[in-house]
């Protein structure tokens, strides 16, 4: 038994046009050879694809399964033709990309750097609220964010998910803790971000819906201040989990309101069309990120 890629051509241009006609105008075949694939595929497995209903078919309930599973195979297939279709490393070029958090992006930049060494890469830093605005307005290429807006005018691709957590100095009374309450964190110091901050507004949000109205001792604009704040045990800060790959003994500690994983993504303005844009989206399957495909 075979599911050629004909035959799921066949029976996603029938699904899609509803008749067979136009399924064979679509694919620019012959009408009977359309049909003749769909019928020796229901032969072979013993199975109703279509009904007919005066002129059109319409698609069973299995058949609407079928055209899910593979136009999924089919979207697979045009990203590995895509790539093949590359001709080559870049001679070179400028790639701009907007960070949120300087990873997983800075991982991401690692493997497109990797694959392709002659691009430049220019790279800028910042709130989640600057590097939206900076995709939209096209300052930057690419952009890589948690909580991207599910908005029309943007390509996302999930790269990994990820929780927020507390950071705690090495001499904390709770960085031995596998994990702690809000109610527990707000008995000491608290450092936050500004409010245009994703992960600031995560922590507010958890914050409300416990009922705590927390006064932050120290309010830090960026993230290597929230790092350098936790550092020298000015308080305990929060950031995105896979937000730094800074490793200097502070503990990363879960908090319980604060389990839900949340997309990082990947993102361009829909209509953003370039070389380097599709390889940089192509190139997240070759970084070290264990996030969903």
């Amino acid at each position: 038994m075979a599911l050629t890629a004909a035959r799921m051509r066949a029976v996603n241009a029938v699904y899609e046009t509803g008749s067979f006609a136009a399924a064979a105008r679509r694919i620019g075949v012959s009408q009977s050879a359309i049909a003749q694939l769909v019928r020796d595929l229901e032969g072979e497995f013993r199975v109703a694809l279509f009904e007919r209903s005066g002129a059109t078919l319409i698609p069973t309930s299995l058949c609407r399964q079928l055209y899910g599973a593979i136009s999924k195979m089919q979207a697979v297939e045009a990203d590995a033709l895509s790539i093949l279709q590359q001709r080559g490393e870049p001679a070179g070029g400028e790639l701009r990309v907007g960070l949120g958090n300087s990873m997983p992006g800075m991982a991401l930049v690692a493997a497109f750097k990797r694959l392709y060494p002659k691009v430049q890469v220019a790279i800028e830093i910042g709130s989640w609220s600057n590097i939206v605005a900076s995709v939209v307005e096209q300052r930057v290429d690419i952009g890589v964010l948690p909580e991207v807006p599910e908005d029309t005018r943007f390509r996302r691709e999930v790269c990994l998910t990820q929780r927020v957590v507390a950071l705690c100095h090495p001499t904390h009374p709770l960085q031995d803790r596998t994990q702690v309450s809000l109610a527990e964190l707000v008995t000491f110091p608290l450092v936050f971000r500004p409010r245009d901050s994703s992960t600031q507004r995560t922590v507010d949000r958890a914050f409300r819906d416990a009922g705590l109205r927390p006064k932050p001792s120290l309010i830090v604009n960026t993230r290597e201040g929230m790092l350098e704040a936790v550092a020298n045990d000015l308080g305990i800060g929060f950031m995105w989990e896979h937000g730094s790959s800074r490793a200097d003994g502070i503990s990363k500690i879960p908090v319980t309101e604060l389990g839900a994983e949340v997309p990082e993504c990947i993102f361009a303005l829909a209509g953003k069309k370039g070389r380097l844009v599709e390889l940089f989206f192509h190139a997240r399957g070759a970084s070290d990120l264990t996030g969903p495909a």
